[in-house]
């Protein structure tokens, strides 16, 4: 998620957009001259710009197409140091070994959806510009219209009380069953006044659709199995010593960044009155961050998107790499489409 802004003339000229905690992942992320450094959520290229400014290189990976394309610019002013990949970043270890790194020096992911995909009313991220019920971060894939017109009641509300933490979704999903009897729903504006109808105006300032529109992008993408899966990603190919910075948006996010590093950093397990505490795996990361590093004020009042955001970041251990155990790291179960 991205930030109105530019942190300067670096390769490419002024950034477009900078990253929220651009400052402070930088801290973490520590990158250097020679290192090689992936960039898991490459969006207007906030990080990259910053990591090549600091004279490493950077493989960029992003779902969105046309955010590779606006990319092509800082690519050829990088002297080789950037590479482009369209791609998931949960795919990312992979992608590294075929350009030919076995392991890097660090990873850096800005989770959810950028400012610039919100902003483009035909993606249908949005129902502040009225668009087509997409929702998809690349081009291809199930969209946000397939969901609400043809699926069951039961599971649109399993769907909207999960990923939307909405606990009017049952009434939000027996209107959207209804409304769909008279025709499909095709645009984010007919689905935000349905919402808006079954639901009312609250008195804050937050529209009654914006956990429902929340909770079809997380599933239309599968975000949160491709955040667990780009973090055991990272695990995998992060040398001894190379760092993991994760900036998330929403608590759904951040709780599976918490207990994924958790985890990975514990050396005891069962410390309570009532079991004998026990020796654990070998950590694989030690932890940089005892919880979050939040926002500034001042960040918060130049961009209000920036409010929600949380910093985590961890070192690797010399320790193997563990399988991944998506619900103990609290990849919720969802229903089948």
């Amino acid at each position: 998620m991205s930030t109105g802004g530019d942190m300067g003339n670096v390769a490419g000229g002024p950034a477009r957009h900078v990253p929220v905690l651009l400052e402070e992942a930088m801290r973490y992320l520590a990158p250097a001259a020679g290192d090689v450094i992936i960039d898991g959520t490459f969006g207007a290229g906030g990080y990259s710009r910053a990591i090549l400014a600091a004279g490493a290189s950077v493989v960029a990976i992003d779902r969105d197409p046309s955010a590779i394309d606006a990319g092509a610019a800082l690519a050829d002013a990088s002297g080789g140091r950037l590479t482009l990949v369209e791609g998931r970043f949960s795919d990312l270890d992979a992608i590294a070994a075929d350009l030919g790194h076995a392991r890097v020096d660090g990873v850096v992911m800005d989770i959810g959806v950028s400012s610039m995909q919100f902003d483009q009313a035909e993606r249908g991220f949005s129902f502040r510009f009225d668009g087509p019920l997409d929702m998809r971060m690349g081009i291809d894939g199930l969209t946000a219209r397939e969901v609400v017109n043809h699926m069951e009641m039961r599971d649109l509300a399993r769907i909207i009380a999960v990923l939307g933490e909405d606990h009017r979704a049952r009434a939000v999903a027996a209107a959207i069953v209804r409304a769909r009897e008279a025709g499909p729903i095709e645009t984010t504006a007919q689905l935000a006044a349905i919402v808006e109808r079954a639901i009312g105006r609250a008195t804050d300032t937050i529209h009654p659709a914006t956990r429902t529109f929340q909770a079809l992008r997380i599933f239309v993408n599968r975000e949160l199995d491709e955040l667990a899966d780009a973090l055991a990603a990272s695990e995998r190919v992060l040398a001894e010593g190379g760092r993991l910075v994760v900036v998330a948006f929403h608590s759904l996010e951040d709780r599976i960044v918490k207990r994924f590093l958790a985890d990975r950093s514990a050396t005891r397990s069962g410390d309570s009155r009532h079991a004998p505490a026990r020796e654990v795996a070998a950590p694989t990361f030690e932890l940089l961050v005892r919880g979050t590093v939040d926002p500034s004020g001042d960040e918060i009042r130049i961009n209000p998107r920036a409010r929600s955001a949380r910093l985590r970041a961890a070192r690797r251990t010399a320790a193997p790499p563990r399988p991944l155990d998506r619900a103990a790291v609290g990849v919720p179960s969802l229903p089948e489409y």
